[in-house]
C-alpha cells in the first residue's frame, strides 16, 4: 500500500517549481491532489495531466491565497471533488531581492500578503476542513531565515515569520491531531530562480561554494521530504523546521 493511499492533499502554488514537484510526489504515493494556482492555469493543467497520465488523481483549482473568499472556495472545491483534505502544503510564495534603499510599502505588502497572510488563511481553512481526524500542514519556508543574505530584508522577514507560525501552530493545534512542520529549502533551480537571473550568477556560484554537498537543489530534492511529513512516517513530528539546503547553515 502506498504511503498516502486514500489521502487528499492541497498544494498551493503548484503550477511550477517546488510546488509542482511536491504535488507529483504526493500523487505518486497515492494521494488525490489539488493543484492550486493563482494565475498560471497552463502550468497547473500540465501538472494535472502528468499526474493523471501516470495513473494518479489530480485537479487544478485557481485561488489567490491572500484572498479569504478564494481560499474558502479552494477548500470547498477540494471537498466537492475528493472529500475533506488530510494534507495541506503552503508552498505559494513570491520574492524580490532589493537593497534597503529600494524597499517600498507596496513591495512589503505584496510579499507579506502571499508569503505570510496566505499561510495563515490556508492554515485557518485547513483547521476547519480537517475535522476530528486531524491532518498535516506543511509550510515551505526558506533557508534565508538562517543565512540572511544581503538585499533580502523583506523576503527574509516573510520566511522568518513562516518559521514562527510553524512553531506557534504546532503548539496551538496539536490537541486537534494537526501536525505543523516546515521545509526550508536552500537555493533551488526552478523557473522562478531562472527568471530572476539567479542561475548562473555570482550568487549561484557562491551558493555552491557554501554548500557542503557541492551543488544547489532541484525540486525533486524537496518533494520526498514533503511526502515524509505528509505520511504517518512522521507521525511523531510537529513544530519541526527541516533545513533542506545541502548542508548550508
Amino acid at each position: 500500500m502506498k504511503k498516502l493511499e486514500n489521502k487528499v492533499a492541497i498544494v498551493t502554488g503548484a503550477s511550477k517549481g517546488i510546488g509542482s514537484s511536491i504535488a507529483k510526489g504526493l500523487a505518486a504515493e497515492g494521494a488525490a491532489v489539488v493543484v492550486n494556482y493563482s494565475s498560471d492555469k497552463t502550468g497547473a493543467d500540465k501538472v494535472v495531466a502528468e499526474i493523471t497520465g501516470a495513473g494518479g488523481k489530480a485537479v487544478a483549482v485557481q485561488a489567490n491565497v491572500s484572498q479569504p473568499d478564494q481560499v474558502t472556495r479552494l477548500f470547498d472545491e477540494t471537498k466537492k471533488v475528493f472529500g475533506a483534505a488530510d494534507v495541506v502544503v503552503n508552498n505559494a510564495g513570491i520574492y524580490q531581492f532589493t537593497p534597503i534603499e529600494q524597499v517600498t510599502p507596496e513591495e512589503f505588502k505584496r510579499q507579506f500578503d502571499t508569503n505570510v497572510l496566505g499561510v495563515l488563511l490556508v492554515s485557518q481553512a485547513a483547521v476547519n476542513g480537517f475535522g476530528e481526524k486531524g491532518g498535516s500542514i506543511i509550510n515551505i519556508g526558506s533557508a534565508v531565515s538562517r543565512i540572511t543574505p544581503p538585499n533580502s530584508s523583506v523576503y527574509t522577514a516573510t520566511k522568518s515569520s513562516v518559521d514562527s507560525i510553524t512553531q506557534v501552530l504546532s503548539k496551538e493545534l496539536g490537541h486537534r491531531k494537526i501536525r505543523v512542520n516546515s521545509i526550508n529549502p536552500g537555493m533551488v533551480e526552478t523557473e522562478g530562480s531562472i527568471a530572476a537571473g539567479f542561475i548562473g550568477s555570482d550568487f549561484h556560484h557562491e551558493a555552491v561554494k557554501m554548500t557542503p554537498l557541492g551543488r544547489i537543489g532541484i525540486p525533486t530534492d524537496i518533494a520526498p521530504i514533503a511526502v515524509f511529513l505528509a505520511s504517518d512516517d512522521s507521525g511523531w513530528l510537529t513544530g519541526e523546521t527541516l533545513l533542506a539546503s545541502g548542508g548550508v547553515r
